[in-house]
């Protein structure tokens, strides 16, 4: 069990049986009385943010969640498969469960599954990944200000926005929660 100040960003907790992840994190101290712990959880099954608050001695029970690495092997018209990689166990996930993940997944990536209760809830990307930039219009000659940004569109099918020296068949880091372009391979 856990109190209300173990609750730090990224703890998974259950909430009225469901596994919940802690976005945001806030304590205020009220002297004597104690403390009041605000955080802000995802709902790690539906998606949903909600705002909680936790006083004193309350206690809290943390989220049963495994996780899985996986290797990605396909999609068809509505599943995404995916392949543990030492038990060779494959799994299918919804096209909603995958969501904007699909941007960045090319056949063969690794990542990982969260599990609660034997359902897959959750697809997690690494933070950064190296993709090959597939097509980008040539910079402007002359235009050497280093904040004009241009569309690249990645081996994925993604389109991203990055600085002018980019050109087709450059490697770069992209970060997959915002979809910002971080740097060129050297």
């Amino acid at each position: 069990m856990y109190g209300p100040t173990d609750l730090k960003k990224n703890v998974l907790i259950t909430l009225d049986g469901q596994p919940y992840k802690v976005i945001e994190y806030s304590q205020k101290v009220m002297g004597r009385g104690g403390s009041i712990v605000n955080v802000r959880v995802k709902n790690l099954i539906t998606g949903a943010l909600i705002p909680k608050t936790f006083k004193g001695q309350e206690k809290i029970e943390p989220a049963e969640v495994t996780t899985k690495k996986v290797q990605y092997l396909y999609k068809d018209d509505d599943k995404f498969y995916f392949m543990d990689p030492t038990t060779f166990e494959q799994y299918e996930l919804s096209n909603d469960l995958v969501g904007d993940s699909k941007d960045f997944m090319k056949d063969g990536d690794e990542m990982e599954i969260q599990f609660y209760n034997g359902s897959a809830i959750n697809l997690t990307l690494p933070k950064n990944l190296w993709l090959e930039v597939t097509y980008t219009e040539n910079a402007v000659k002359g235009d050497t200000s280093t904040s004009v940004m241009k569309d690249a569109t990645l081996e994925t099918g993604v389109v991203i926005k990055v600085p002018a020296f980019i050109k087709t068949g450059d490697i770069v880091s992209v970060d997959t929660e915002t979809y910002a372009y971080r740097e060129r391979q050297k």
